[in-house]
């Protein structure tokens, strides 16, 4: 079995030096968890703490506990007291453990780091609240944020799929914006930008990297960094990943959330919405035709003959289209649907989108005040019923659907 293309590593019989290797790893492991623990319960976030919580994650990256524990540390000590809801510092490292060495040049900064807190018994420690102060707690606030996104990069890289290293990156993200200058923080939310398009280069189906970029593209546009409106130019990235391969869903799913946003700011008028219309529909006929048989596909031909046959006066690409028009459209994309029968006359997706849509177009009768003889789409559900037979109850409900629609 493999995902996205990358195979899994086979399970094999241990010997008995492996399985007593990994004895031993438990054993440390549980002495680093216990000594974790023990500190968290003496309520001692200090630099040491911060140095166990660096060894265990990357062990296990997916104790989201520890997470949790690594921010406290941060809050407590490393980080300014600027932001809001953090605590009192309880300490003051005046060095941090070089916990980011990383051999992924290309997709980090520096791998060391050792930013220094100014020590709070210190006449230039804030106690005056000069703009000099308030300078130097932001540049090493930025220090210690900019080296704890260099540290996740081997964590994201071996564990892309872990939501909470996500989370934590969103946290520390989310610090960058209350801690700094808004040109600071959004230099590093740009840098955030790059790194997402070099890890959907990686794998350019994983969704949390995309719901990740959807996160970082908002916060850019967002006033509060200096933003402005980024859709134009992912709309664009939509299509080049696309191009690369037609099955990323996420990048189909990504499309369909930008496209009222984008007409909307293009000011478009009737007559470029329909243009707009066509030519997705050419996008996605053209996808079709290469790959039947993909479900994302049709998902997303789905999603743009909803434009078409939506409920009238529902907000869609071309709201203005005229009863005629949209049977017009309904009807060319049905027959070209059936063209695809002659080489995949097995694929269960075919008939379900000539179902979907049959039934679709006959709710338009209402509006066009005539009949549209329409055929009566009980042939593509017997062929949808042999072709996914676990799906019986969903077919029977449709089937009684048609005995009161098509009579």
């Amino acid at each position: 079995m493999d995902s996205h293309g990358a195979p899994r590593t086979s399970r094999y019989a241990r010997s008995e030096d492996q399985r007593l290797q990994d004895l031993d790893k438990i054993n440390k492991y549980r002495q680093l968890e216990h000594s974790i623990r023990t500190q968290v319960s003496a309520d001692k976030y200090d630099a040491a703490l911060f140095q166990l919580t660096s060894k265990l994650l990357r062990l296990n990256p997916e104790y989201y506990t520890i997470w949790n524990v690594r921010r406290r540390c941060l809050i407590s000590g490393l980080l300014s007291g600027h932001s809001d809801g953090s605590s009192p510092s309880k300490v003051s490292p005046s060095t941090c453990p070089k916990d980011t060495t990383n051999q992924f040049s290309d997709f980090s900064s520096p791998s060391s780091w050792d930013p220094t807190r100014p020590d709070p018994d210190s006449p230039i420690a804030g106690k005056s609240g000069t703009t000099a102060d308030k300078t130097n707690d932001a540049d090493a606030d930025a220090s210690v944020l900019q080296a704890e996104l260099a540290f996740i990069i081997p964590l994201l890289l071996d564990f892309p799929k872990c939501y909470w290293i996500w989370k934590y990156r969103r946290w520390l993200l989310e610090q960058s914006t209350t801690r700094l200058p808004a040109a600071a923080a959004r230099n590093i939310w740009e840098a955030e930008l790059a790194l997402t398009a070099k890890m959907l280069t990686k794998d350019c189906r994983n969704f949390h990297a995309w719901g990740y970029r959807r996160y970082v593209v908002a916060a850019l546009e967002d006033p509060l960094l200096g933003g402005w409106s980024m859709v134009e130019g992912e709309f664009a990235y939509t299509t080049k990943k696309i191009r690369l391969d037609l099955s990323n869903f996420s990048a189909w799913h990504n499309r369909s959330q930008l496209i009222l946003r984008l007409l909307e700011e293009r000011e478009a008028d009737d007559i470029a919405r329909k243009d707009f219309l066509e030519k997705e529909l050419d996008l996605i006929r053209e996808a079709l035709d290469v790959g039947p048989e993909d479900q994302s596909l049709w998902y997303y031909h789905q999603y743009v003959m909803s434009q078409v046959l939506p409920d009238i006066g529902k907000s869609t690409i071309a709201p203005a289209l005229s009863v005629a028009e949209r049977v017009a459209y309904a009807r060319k994309e049905i027959d070209n649907i059936k063209d695809l029968l002659e080489d995949y006359g097995d694929v269960k997706w075919i008939y379900e989108a000539l179902l979907e849509y049959t039934i679709a177009l006959r709710g338009l009768e209402e509006y066009a005040g005539d009949k549209l003889g329409l055929e009566n789409p009980q042939q593509w559900l017997e062929r949808v019923r042999k072709l996914d037979p676990m799906r019986a109850g969903r077919w029977d409900d449709i089937e009684k659907q048609l005995a009161s629609t098509f009579i």
